[in-house]
């Protein structure tokens, strides 16, 4: 029996001082200069709460969930099934069934196509959209349903800013459009696209919509009544949590029409040599041991973000956003790629004349950790003639004093290549 959702939290104001004393990380030290972490789009760091309720499960609770009769095991039932329903209220989904653990946001994408391509839902010249902006994760398991089911892959177009053309994706639209998958914010641009104009527009003609939200959890509310998407996913370790857990949303419909994903112990209500049948929505893609204990840290994430006003952070991570683009702007020879209207807070950036390669390793002997590389949107880097470029991603915990500490490295960087 699961006693409650979210624990009873006391709403704390934002203070930033007090937000950074809760992740230990940010007190080391690199190369002998204070960690500046400017790599929230990668993987955030985890507040010592998440720390330690993975310890404690490890310490004091540590067994197998479901069917166990034992003290130990109905424990760690709990908290897994608590963290559900956590997950649950923090997306505002229907019912706590909704959710589906996974690895994360990779193998959700991965859940869902294998699953319509098992159910057989595309036949020969269907179509599926997905956008030019997409990480690989959500390119290439459609790809392998283009090999498969013999599907056609389109790709909604961006402008030069790295926005979302609406009017060529209204056009792309038609009786072959079976299924839509497309990222909410861009890992690479910052871009926030108009998934509920998306989500509209398709179910106007009944096609299901995918939002990859890896990159959207973090950064803002989530309400997937409200935007009415057939499936959404994050993945915890960008929100805060840890590595190797995530969570797929689907529709109740939408779940119950697909086959399971894999096969193997939970997943099952029969088992016979002839046949097997399945065990109901969500367990039945939950097969095997879980991640116990990252599904009880990502729990212990969503009780730690609850304890703010989300709009609070929002506006924060914005004005730091504003304040970095400003400051990066100043710096003769840099240009920011991507400048959408709207924009969460991630800046890729390349500098003339200097490979993000050498940004990335200079920069790091001053504490500064930045991402650098095509941060796995290939195809976008190939629509602005670009190998890579170099990324500065942030979170809550970041300060206007760490932008000025990433200027005044990155101005170190031009001197040495004069």
């Amino acid at each position: 029996m699961i006693k409650q959702a979210s624990a009873i939290i006391e709403a704390r104001r934002f203070n930033l001082d007090e937000i950074r004393n809760d992740f230990p990380i940010l007190k080391r030290t690199v190369n002998g200069k204070q960690l500046v972490y400017l790599d929230n789009a990668a993987t955030s760091q985890k507040p010592q709460c998440v720390i330690d309720s993975i310890n404690k499960y490890y310490s004091f609770e540590n067994a197998n969930i479901h069917r166990g009769l034992y003290f130990l095991s109905e424990i760690a039932t709990e908290s897994y099934e608590n963290a559900r329903l956590k997950g649950k209220e923090f997306l505002n989904a229907l019912s706590s069934s909704e959710l589906i653990f996974v690895k994360g946001t990779t193998e959700a994408i991965n859940l869902v196509a294998a699953s319509l391509s098992r159910a057989n839902y595309f036949r020969e010249g269907d179509e599926v959209i997905i956008s030019h902006m997409e990480h690989h994760a959500n390119i290439v398991p459609w790809q392998f349903l283009v090999e498969h089911d013999k599907i056609k892959l389109k790709v909604i177009p961006i402008t030069d800013d790295g926005e979302l053309d609406m009017e060529a994706f209204k056009l792309m639209l038609n009786d072959r459009t079976k299924f839509i998958s497309v990222v909410h914010i861009s890992n690479a641009l910052g871009t926030i696209n108009p998934v509920k104009e998306i989500i509209t527009l398709a179910h106007r003609r009944n096609i299901p919509v995918f939002i990859d939200g890896a990159q959207s959890a973090p950064h803002m509310k989530i309400d997937v009544q409200d935007l009415d998407c057939d499936f959404y996913a994050l993945s915890g370790h960008k929100a805060f949590g840890p590595t190797g857990i995530g969570v797929l949303y689907g529709k109740t419909e939408m779940l119950e029409m697909l086959p399971p994903y894999q096969g193997g112990g939970d997943m099952i209500r029969t088992v016979t040599f002839e046949k097997t049948t399945y065990d109901d929505i969500p367990h039945k893609f939950e097969a095997g041991t879980p991640n116990i204990a990252g599904s009880i840290g990502f729990g212990t994430a969503i009780d730690y973000i609850n304890q703010f006003d989300r709009d609070e952070l929002t506006r924060y991570e914005n004005e730091l956003l504003e304040y970095a683009t400003n400051s990066l702007n100043e710096i003769d020879g840099l240009k920011i790629i991507g400048n959408a209207k709207k924009k969460a807070s991630v800046i890729s950036f390349v500098i003339e004349g200097i490979h993000p390669y050498d940004i990335g390793t200079i920069i790091d002997t001053d504490g500064i950790a930045i991402r650098t590389g095509h941060h796995c949107t290939q195809p976008l880097m190939d629509r602005f003639k670009l190998p890579a470029t170099a990324r500065a991603s942030f979170a809550f915990y970041n300060t206007k004093e760490e932008v000025d500490k990433l200027v005044q490295s990155l101005l170190k960087v031009k001197r040495m290549f004069v």
